[in-house]
């Protein structure tokens, strides 16, 4: 008898309005036409994958895209608010000149230590990490022996393969996520294994 496991296809929202150079966490943009057309594109990739469930991150830019690639399958999409990117509180939507600029200090910290850093009137690493960490193995236990896809953010994704790969938190950046990168992990009873990382269908 095969081992339970649980097979989980991560998916990097596509492109927002209006965010490209500017500090995006909780700042909540929706698609640009160029970001919905890349969804599509993921849809179609995806179509043979037999996933039953679908969550994204409460964000528009999630929720959106994650809408699109259930739709031709009639499924329901269930937000989870812990797989929202980072909290950049006094950041958001600043472009990195700005950040520099008004928060130079802030800047030099985050440029040098990114996990280490918490951002004024926001979230550190290690919270976002526990919160990430905590959602993924609510949503394994719950859908043993299924599979599922969720819809996230670039800092989220990269924080559960880096999990899974075993890696030290400063080198999860190493790790690329286009928009609409597709990514899937095996969770398996001896352990998980990664076997897509940052592929593109665009």
């Amino acid at each position: 008898m095969a081992s339970p496991s649980t097979i989980v296809w991560m998916v990097r929202h596509t492109a927002a309005e209006g965010s490209e150079g500017r500090c995006c966490g909780r700042w909540d943009v929706p698609l640009s036409d160029e970001g919905i057309r890349q969804a599509h594109s993921v849809a179609h990739m995806l179509q043979s994958e037999p996933f039953t469930q679908v969550y994204s991150s409460s964000l528009m830019r999630a929720v959106q895209t994650a809408r699109i690639i259930a739709e031709p399958r009639h499924l329901a999409v269930e937000p989870v608010a812990d797989l929202a990117e980072i909290h950049f509180g006094d950041l958001e939507s600043l472009t990195y000149s700005e950040i520099e600029r008004q928060f130079p200090e802030v800047f030099r910290s985050w440029m040098r230590s990114p996990t280490e850093i918490e951002f004024p009137n926001g979230e550190s690493f290690a919270r976002m990490r526990a919160r990430i960490w905590r959602a993924m193995e609510f949503l394994i236990s719950r859908h043993t022996d299924e599979t599922i896809l969720i819809v996230s953010h670039a800092g989220v994704i990269r924080i559960l393969l880096g999990r899974a790969l075993g890696m030290p938190d400063d080198m999860i950046f190493r790790l690329s996520q286009n928009y609409g990168a597709i990514n899937r992990i095996d969770y398996l009873e001896t352990g998980p294994i990664v076997q897509l990382v940052n592929g593109s269908p665009l």
